[in-house]
Order: C-alpha cells, then structure tokens, then sequence
C-alpha cells in the first residue's frame, strides 16, 4: 500500500514583538490557495497557513516544509517575523477591529474519533488565536468521505496517531494544554477522499529538523503498525484520550520511553 503524508502548518505574523493579522501579506485562501514551489500559501483567520505537497519519504518531506516555509517568509516586509506559535494572544480591541473573514475560527466542522460525532465550532470572539500543525494521511483516492467503511478506518487510525503522535504532543508541546480549549482534542479529524486529516497537533514541531523528523518517522510507524496488523499503538482508548486532554505528562512519558519513541 503507497502512503503519502502531507501537512497543513499555521503560523503567526509578528512586528515589533506583536501578533498581527497576516492578511496584508499572505495570498490564498481556503478555497483558491496561492499556489508555490512544493506547496501552497492561504490566509487563515489571523494565522499564515501553507501546505505541502504529499511525500512518500522523511527527507521530501522535511525538503518541502523548509521550501514553502522559505516562500513563505520571503512574503512578509523586513520589519516581520514568521512564528510557529501553538497560542498567541491579541487584545480584544484588535480582534474586534477586524474583518469577519479574519475573526472567523472553524470553516468546516471536524470530527471526534472516540464518540464518532462532529465537533462543536470554537468561539472566534475569544482573543487568542491557536497555530496547528496537521498532518494528512493518504492512502486511496476518491473515495467518499461519508461511507462508514471509510469513516471507521480513519477513526481507527486516529486513535493509533493519539497514542504516538497526540502523546508526544503532550510532552513536546508546551502550549498544548491552553490551545486545546480551542483545538486539537483527542480524537481531533476530518475524514478525506484520500485518507485522513490528524488536526490534534499544533505547529511546535515546524521550527526543528529534528522534530519534523520526528513527526514523519512516527506517522509512519503509526500506519505501518496498524497495516501489518501490530498493538505498538495500540492502547486503552479513555486513557490516551484523558492524558492528551488533560496533559497526562507522566502517562505520556511512559508510553513513548517504553516505546523507544523519545527524541
């Protein structure tokens, strides 16, 4: 079976040491994205969001997140930063000051894995904003993201990727308890023609090669494990559920170091 793994990153804009709304700058949106080298560029709300073309190795993959991130940044004036921030706080005066196009968090409803319902739509009124960083999974085409068959192979597999990737989130992420008032639950995705979207992580693995690394590697050993039919990830669903909601710290080390899944 070919696998293809893609991500989604979300990063925010700075000047003078402040958040700022990334509109000015950056082309694209969620339905017509500013097409680049190895990827795509599109506002989302206040963040800069790219996306990668899908790989089937670690270094493509690594290769196309520093090409687009590259393009990206060259986007912004001299006097701006590009962040990969999981949480960034803006005052309300700002965020009320902007455009309901900005403001709005949510496009589409996702779905929890663990009660197989739809998420409820996050406030956009609050005054923080939360950056992610999603990974997709890709391993047929066409197909139709209702059928239940298709549905309960990409809830199986999120589980599987709650027990890796969602754990490691809780140890390496640390913002991810804030930003999970928002987003990125356990269980968070959206069923895809081609697969599946992880929307549980955040954007904390972009900066580091080592972590972007890390992310491919264990994606990869989440879907292979499952394929062949292994219980590497495979663990009591309620407990890596509450330890990612409530940043179990302790059960996350457990689990990854018995692993050997540690940085």
């Amino acid at each position: 079976m070919r696998i293809m793994i893609g991500a989604d990153p979300e990063l925010f804009v700075f000047q003078n040491n402040q958040p700022v709304s990334a509109a000015p700058w950056v082309p694209g949106t969620k339905e017509e994205p500013y097409k680049v080298q190895d990827g795509a560029v599109q506002l989302d709300g206040f963040a800069a969001e790219f996306n990668i073309e899908p790989v089937m190795t670690e270094d493509d993959f690594v290769n196309n997140i520093n090409s687009v991130l590259w393009q990206l940044r060259r986007m912004l004036p001299d006097d701006a930063q590009l962040k990969a921030e999981p949480v960034v706080h803006f005052t309300q005066e700002y965020v009320d000051a902007q455009p309901d196009f900005v403001r709005q968090l949510g496009c589409s409803a996702d779905w929890n894995a663990y009660t197989g319902q739809t998420n409820p739509l996050p406030d956009g009124n609050v005054s923080f904003r939360t950056g992610a960083g999603h990974i997709h999974i890709g391993w047929t085409e066409d197909q139709d993201i209702n059928d239940p068959v298709h549905m309960d192979s990409c809830r199986m597999l999120v589980k599987r990727l709650d027990a890796s990737l969602g754990l490691a989130s809780v140890v390496y992420d640390r913002e991810g308890k804030h930003r999970r008032e928002l987003y990125g639950k356990a269980g968070c995705f959206r069923p895809k023609p081609y697969g599946v979207e992880y929307r549980v992580l955040s954007n904390f693995w972009i900066d580091q090669f080592k972590l972007q690394r890390y992310v491919y590697r264990t994606t990869m050993d989440t879907v292979n494990d499952l394929i062949e039919g292994g219980d590497k990830w495979k663990l009591p669903e309620r407990v890596v559920e509450l330890a990612i909601n409530k940043s179990d710290l302790e059960y996350a080390w457990k689990v990854l170091d018995e692993r050997g899944a540690t940085l």
